[in-house]
């Protein structure tokens, strides 16, 4: 079914009914209207990383550990299993009659938002800190998900629309003040991808004021940009009880109805919250204009008529038995195993079975099941803890002891215990171990969204990026008894490791990899597979080189912009091999054609086989208008046999070659450009904790 059949379809049903049935239609939670055979449907809905809040379904990893994947194939395949397990969770419920929340088809995923500072919560959701990563996986994302049937199989939504990277504690009141050369040059163009890439059905509005507007109610994002400058089709949904906040928290309306009323002149479909339910006051009052909400319902049904909601659609029998099967567990397991980072290695990983006889596994997340879920998760028929992953990757020829060290973030684990009443066995299971594997972290107690009970300082957000106090006390202690030491880690965002990186013999970032995740993190620590995961963010060595988290400026941020080295890089992460790109060439005339493309040669000369990513970055070494350093325009992940050699082609597109002024207008600047094409970017910590150095490819467009 085309847009314009759809759109058709919605218009004639909308014309039946009343403007206060119009109305109720525009909550998230709509009303049935019996006489017009309309069935109660309720938009909100989660799939993140695999449907969510809606019992069982396969839990994936991550965005961000998906992110660190750096491979597109992999994120449409994980789309299009998602979204075969949100058609059959829908069908089986709408067969029993069961509208609830989290049983529809329209998904508020993916959070396509730049992770700009470490410290906020919800990084964990994004796919890094790099425009361009974030355009690219996000746009295979919401294909899988929507897929190229006659109709929609389900209807992603790009969030949150726009300038949105915390802090948690303000959101509701905050005005994210960015220039117009950061909003088109950073914030904007991984929702423009989705818009005009992907064709992503909805866009989700932020909380905050965007320089002085509510992005719910901003004509600017909603109006000019997203509808005028990028053509979008779509629906536009608001976050939750977000215009509400318009006359309650950011003051720019003096209560419900004039809130509902600039949110509907923008053009913000959907609410998800209260306030449109006073539209209908607000009308008799002559203060909104029904042609509004007509406008709004009827950009409404077009999706559910995209979805087949109202006739036959081939995906009206998938059966149940696709929710959680075997495919998809497979693919979220390997997705965990592709996703680990391995930042630092002196050669004892991987692991020996044959030369370990007792391995002591310790830390408060080595058995636990809350970080293996990241946030915004299903349920898993079953889980498997690092502990459990271990155990079953060692066999039974090799002794296991345990220790959970530490409580994740309190001074003790029992409450009438002493301080640190894990600390004495964690030194008893080291000291009997021929090895120690440390298992810190967080999990989404400590960083998520918006909270105040484990996490107090900062709402979801970190106060800094250091491991809670008890976790740096059971590291320092196990640094002490000299026993190798392996740290795998689990968080979703940058942790300060420096101490690690000076003590540790290995450290390996697990994020949170997804229910079955402990599997793929023993797989990883015993060799059954290496890893090549790379980071989507930066890892600094403290906040003191960073702006304060509310100043939205991109000055001094992320590896497009900062000035002092990191301690690991984005795009860092090493494997079990040794590999290198050995030469780069530009296949066509970059003064005739308007991309690139480039033939980039690989080899590994380690002797062990392995995944490897191929990096480009670009700079533009003219324009005073380019970013400060350099951008990543090119990435492909690719498997090597030990000793194996391979020459594959990346297209860099022409627009890696633009630059965007002061008003935000994209052009070309510059004709002189280097393209750097390695397994990481050319800066010296990368290549000093690789051991390689890029390739660099002069490009003179005149």
């Amino acid at each position: 079914m085309t847009r314009q059949e759809a759109s058709n379809k919605a218009h004639a049903l909308v014309e039946q009914m009343t403007t206060a049935e119009q109305a109720s239609q525009l909550r998230f939670d709509a009303p049935a209207i019996p006489r017009l055979n309309i069935p109660a449907y309720t938009w909100w809905n989660e799939a993140l990383h695999g449907v969510a809040r809606a019992g069982t379904a396969t839990v994936f990893p991550q965005a961000i550990a998906m992110a660190a994947m750096f491979d597109e194939d992999a994120m449409e395949q994980i789309g299009e299993a998602i979204s075969i397990e949100a058609r059959a969770k829908y069908n089986a419920s709408s067969a029993l009659d069961d509208r609830d929340i989290y049983k529809g088809l329209t998904f508020w995923s993916p959070n396509i938002n730049i992770f700009r500072d470490p410290r906020w919560g919800r990084g964990q959701e994004t796919y890094g800190e790099d425009p361009y990563l974030t355009a690219r996986l996000g746009v295979r994302f919401v294909k899988g998900l929507q897929g190229k049937g006659d109709h929609l199989r389900v209807a992603a939504c790009a969030k949150h629309f726009a300038v949105h990277s915390g802090p948690e504690a303000l959101r509701h009141e905050f005005d994210a003040v960015v220039s117009k050369k950061d909003l088109y040059e950073t914030y904007l163009p991984a929702f423009e991808a989705l818009v005009k890439e992907a064709d992503v059905e909805a866009v989700m509005g932020a909380y905050n004021r965007v320089n002085g507007e509510p992005c719910c109610g901003s004509n600017t994002l909603l109006r000019d940009i997203l509808r005028g400058e990028w053509g979008f089709k779509g629906h536009v949904v608001s976050d939750c009880w977000a215009i509400r906040d318009f006359h309650e928290h950011h003051m720019v309306t003096n209560g419900p109805q004039e809130s509902a009323k600039m949110a509907l002149e923008a053009g913000c479909d959907c609410n998800c919250g209260c306030t449109y339910q006073s539209i209908m006051e607000g009308i008799q009052k002559k203060l909104i204009d029904a042609s509004f909400v007509k406008e709004s319902c009827e950009r409404l049904f077009t999706t559910r008529f995209l979805l087949g909601m109202f006739d036959p659609c081939e995906y009206d029998e998938i059966p149940y038995e696709t929710v959680e099967c075997k495919e998809h567990v497979d693919l979220a397991i390997n997705a965990a195993r592709k996703s680990q980072v391995l930042l630092k290695n002196n050669g004892i990983l991987p692991l020996n079975k044959k030369e370990l006889k007792t391995i002591g596994v310790i830390g408060p997340n080595a058995n636990s099941r809350i970080p293996l879920q990241g946030n915004y998760y299903g349920t898993s028929s079953r889980y498997i803890t690092v502990l459990e992953g271990i155990h079953d990757a060692a066999g039974e020829d090799v002794r296991i002891l345990y220790s959970e060290g530490c409580h994740l973030y309190k001074d003790r684990s029992e409450g009438l215990a002493c301080e640190c009443d894990r600390l004495s066995e964690a030194i008893t299971v080291a000291t009997h171990s021929d090895i120690t594997i440390l298992v810190l972290g967080l999990d989404e107690t400590l960083e998520g969204e918006e909270m105040g009970l484990s996490n107090g300082v900062g709402s979801g957000d970190k106060a800094d990026l250091l491991l809670p106090e008890p976790q740096r006390i059971l590291l320092q202690t196990l640094i002490g008894t000299g026993k190798p030491l392996v740290i795998v880690l689990m968080a979703g965002s940058a942790i300060d490791l420096s101490q690690a990186e000076d003590h540790a013999d290995a450290i390996l970032l697990s994020w949170y990899p997804g229910a079955r995740g402990g599997r793929a993190v023993a797989d990883v620590l015993f060799g059954h597979i290496s890893p090549a995961g790379k980071l989507p963010v930066t890892f600094y060595r403290n906040i003191d080189s960073l702006p304060e988290f509310t100043d939205y400026s991109m000055k001094g941020r992320t590896y497009r912009y900062m000035t002092e080295d990191a301690l690991y890089p984005f795009g860092y992460g090493l494997t079990y091999g040794k590999c290198e790109v050995t030469d780069a060439a530009l296949q066509n005339d970059p003064a005739v054609d308007s991309d690139l493309s480039l033939s980039v040669t690989v080899k590994n000369f380690g002797d062990t086989d392995t995944d490897e990513v191929v990096e480009v970055y670009i700079r533009n070494l003219d324009s005073p208008l380019a970013v400060d350093n350099y951008s990543l325009c090119g990435f492909k992940r690719i498997f090597l046999e030990a000793g194996e050699s391979r020459t594959i082609d990346i297209v860099i597109s022409n627009q890696a070659m633009t630059v965007v002024d002061e008003e935000g207008r994209r052009l070309h600047d510059g004709d002189h450009f280097i393209l750097y094409a390695g397994i990481s970017q050319p800066d010296r910590r990368s290549m000093g904790l690789t051991g390689t150095r890029p390739v660099g490819i002069e490009v003179n467009l005149r």
